[in-house]
């Protein structure tokens, strides 16, 4: 059975999911070059890979590993699928990376993030600003530019037990959450 490790805290990302007057929340990510690495540190690059194809007009990412890359036997492939979504930015390149990146949870990396808190920020500790926008109910949209990362993580079991985040510019800590000994 593969064991890949838990996530570093340079590896995993933060990203806004909403803006509220009150507040932001985040969500934690891992990008493809993450996925990558472990790969390659794991099994060896040598013992896997990766296509793509369409389907029904999605584009699936199908990632393949050698399990017997410990064993100087023939090659024994194995495959895990996942569909991608669009990026905001490039569409196909977006896509493409968005279902490598969940055809390698579908492996087991990076699956402890699916265990991460509600990560709530208030507006105290974060710049919110008014967009200029309204929503279809004609409700100011707000927004944050903010950029944070993670200061530190710990994990039991492959569960997120202790995190803390930081905002980038001032260094302050914005979320902590310990659940150990609970």
């Amino acid at each position: 059975m593969l064991n890949f490790r838990t996530l570093t805290e340079p590896e995993i990302e933060c990203r806004i999911s909403t803006v509220k007057q009150n507040g932001i929340s985040l969500l934690l990510y891992k990008d493809a070059r993450c996925d990558m690495n472990i790969l390659d540190e794991t099994v060896g690059a040598e013992n896997w890979q990766r296509t793509h194809e369409l389907i029904n007009g999605n584009l699936f990412c199908n990632v393949g590993i050698n399990i017997n890359y410990k064993e100087n036997t023939s090659p024994v492939w194995v495959w895990k699928q996942d569909v991608g979504t669009e990026s905001y930015t490039e569409k196909e390149k977006g896509q493409a990376s968005d279902s490598f990146k969940r055809a390698c949870f579908n492996w087991g990396i990076g699956r402890e993030l699916y265990t991460a808190p509600f990560i709530w920020i208030p507006s105290n500790k974060c710049k919110i600003v008014d967009s200029g926008r309204k929503d279809s109910k004609g409700n100011k949209v707000f927004t944050c530019f903010d950029k944070f990362y993670i200061k530190q993580i710990l994990y039991e079991e492959k569960k997120i037990v202790a995190l803390a985040i930081k905002h980038y510019e001032t260094k302050e800590t914005v979320f902590i959450i310990d659940k150990r000994g609970k």
